[in-house]
């Protein structure tokens, strides 16, 4: 079974907080999304999950696969 959580870079009071899936608090919490997307990128990576940036707005702006994705596209 995958233990791994997908990463989310969210906007906080604070700046831009790193979360794991399903967590009430954050891993961390920067003053930039720039140095957020970073660290989430790096756990992202450790634990072949994937990273969404949320923006302002809260909604998913843009998504990156770390992990192993069962369904390649062919071609």
């Amino acid at each position: 079974m995958n233990k791994s959580k997908n990463q989310h870079v969210v906007k906080h009071p604070d700046g831009w907080a790193v979360k794991g899936a399903g967590n009430e608090r954050a891993t961390i919490v920067v003053s930039t999304q720039c140095d957020a997307i970073s660290f989430a990128k790096k756990i992202a990576k450790n634990q072949n999950s994937e990273m969404f940036i949320h923006g302002r707005n809260g909604r998913i702006r843009e998504r990156n696969s770390y992990g192993y994705d069962p369904y390649p596209p062919k071609g």
